[in-house]
């Protein structure tokens, strides 16, 4: 079976043998994809010139309704994402749920904001700046929608979330998109657009879908169009210095590689609330979606007197955790998604172990439960530690893209600093501790590598939303290696999908020009 691409209004089958998909636990071929002769600039034209325009014809609040209606179809075929997400991914049942709910969440989350926008089509910003002694000359800041296509280049472990969370604020803010999956787990993806396809929700050309190469998709963006990554810091680049890209200053929006932290403050000793709480976020982390996550964590830095206790508890509850084939019930933790990535994940723990101690786990060998070995890609769950982090260079360096953390140990605030910032950007880093001067010590330290900082203590205990739960409410992004971009955030994730100008005019015309305006002050609220 060949999954066929949704450009220009029809679906096309790519040529040639194409790609094929695998389940990761069993290696079989599921599916096969390609867009080989699929022609990638009349995808972009024709989303240009008909899906874009049919969609700034309607306001904001038209634009809500049609995430409301793609949410209930999306909703209604769950199962069969769960389904998928087993085939493709080799997910269990938390890490389908986590990638499915998450983006169900998300679209339903953008119909209800969107709808407070009320009326207007583009945003006003900010209030009227007099420029005369009269005021009958002034400036207004506006966004008014890009007229260009949302280019959707995304990552293989959230086909479904990484979807939605970037389609629900483009199509909100009035521009076509065109989805592009990661190839290995591209099924889930290809299903989610095509049955909002078939539902006919979105006018002809709001929605194109690529699987397979992107090939030569990034000589024909342009000016008004805008491109979000999510990958690795290589493939980033790449995008980033295209030659097209550059020319023709392409927006660009990129979330990559990132070496999260957790922070184990210096007043929570073994016994306290906040240190299991650390343990058990550490071990779901880890374990989740088997490491598979741009948030996960991958250095759990401890005070120095803690740091065999802290080792001990976590090997300990990954001790209990089964490992292997999703469909048996007992199974906690699934497959990588690939032979591929299962061998990057054993290569870079190799690099690892060369300035690492192995706490938990690191057996190339270990049996998977009901799975066979040879034909599936299991990485076994694998604490480390490394006693002196301030001279390590692998561990803020090189990120294994699984179930694997580093345990580090420091000896004051200053150290503990030094060591996170050399992880050189990241999306999260997370701070567990009582102490509210150490709590501010450390995010002043940190804080202008990082795009979220979740700080937890003794009044929010369990209640806290997680270290790598992504909500649509809040920033998503980071600097440095984790990309530069910017995602989500409520309604400032519009921001991306307009362009800021001024009008400088008379005050009659820039009231005039207000009217067309939908309130923005929940952009900034």
């Amino acid at each position: 079976m060949k999954l066929p691409n949704y450009v220009a209004g029809q679906w096309l089958e790519g040529a040639g043998a194409g790609e094929p998909l695998v389940d990761p636990v069993t290696g079989e071929e599921l599916a096969r994809i390609s867009s080989q002769n699929i022609d990638l600039n009349l995808a972009l034209e024709f989303a240009r010139s008909r899906g874009g325009p049919a969609l700034r014809q309607l306001t904001y609040t038209q634009r809500a309704d049609l995430l409301a209606k793609m949410a209930d179809v999306l909703s209604a075929n769950r199962d069969e994402y769960f389904r998928l997400s087993l085939l493709n991914l080799g997910a269990t049942q938390a890490d389908a749920s986590f990638d499915v709910d998450g983006a169900l969440y998300t679209m339903k989350y953008y119909a209800k904001i969107g709808r407070a926008l009320a009326g207007g089509k583009m945003l006003k910003e900010g209030a009227v700046l007099p420029l005369s002694k009269t005021n009958t000359f002034a400036g207004q800041h506006f966004l008014v929608p890009a007229k260009g296509v949302a280019v959707f280049i995304n990552a293989f472990n959230f086909p479904a979330w990484g979807f939605c969370e970037k389609a629900a604020p483009a199509l909100l803010s009035g521009v076509p998109i065109l989805v592009k999956p990661a190839s290995p787990t591209a099924w889930l993806a290809h299903r989610m657009v095509e049955d909002v396809v078939k539902a006919d929700i979105l006018p002809r050309g709001a929605i194109s879908l690529v699987c397979g190469s992107a090939r030569d998709l990034l000589d024909h963006v342009r000016e008004e169009d805008i491109v979000s990554f999510t990958g690795s810091a290589d493939t980033a680049a790449r995008i980033r210095s295209h030659a097209n890209v550059l020319r023709r200053s392409v927006r660009v929006n990129i979330e990559a590689d990132s070496i999260n932290s957790a922070i184990l403050g210096p007043d929570c000793a073994p016994g306290t609330d906040l240190f299991d709480l650390l343990v058990k976020e550490v071990v779901k982390e880890m374990t989740l979606k088997a490491g598979q996550k741009c948030t996960t964590i991958r250095r759990i830095l401890v005070p120095a007197q803690e740091f065999n206790a802290f080792g001990e508890a976590v090997s300990s509850r990954l001790s209990a955790m089964k490992v292997g084939n999703p469909r048996n019930s007992e199974v906690k933790v699934g497959p990588v998604v690939n032979k591929a990535q299962q061998s990057a994940c054993l290569d870079g723990l190799k690099k690892l172990s060369a300035e690492c101690s192995v706490l938990f786990g690191g057996n190339e060998d270990f049996q998977p439960v009901d799975a066979d070995p040879q034909k599936s890609a299991f990485v076994q769950p694998t604490l480390l530690s490394c006693e002196n982090g301030l001279s390590a260079k692998h561990v803020h360096d090189v990120e294994v893209f699984g179930p694997v953390a580093t345990l580090l140990s420091y000896d004051g605030p200053q150290d503990l600093i030094t060591m996170i910032r050399r992880g050189q950007g990241s999306l999260v880093a997370s701070v567990f501790s009582s102490d509210s001067a150490f709590v501010q010590e450390v995010v002043l330290g940190i804080g202008d590598l990082h795009g979220r900082i979740l700080a937890v203590d003794s009044s929010v205990g369990g209640q806290h939303t997680g270290h790598g739960n992504v909500v649509p409410s809040c920033l998503h992004g980071g600097p440095g290696r984790a990309g530069g971009g910017e995602e989500l955030a409520g309604l400032r994730a519009l921001l991306l999908y307009h362009r800021r100008f001024v009008v400088q005019g008379p005050i009659h015309c820039i009231k005039e020009l207000s009217a067309l305006c939908a309130d923005t002050n929940l952009l900034y609220s």
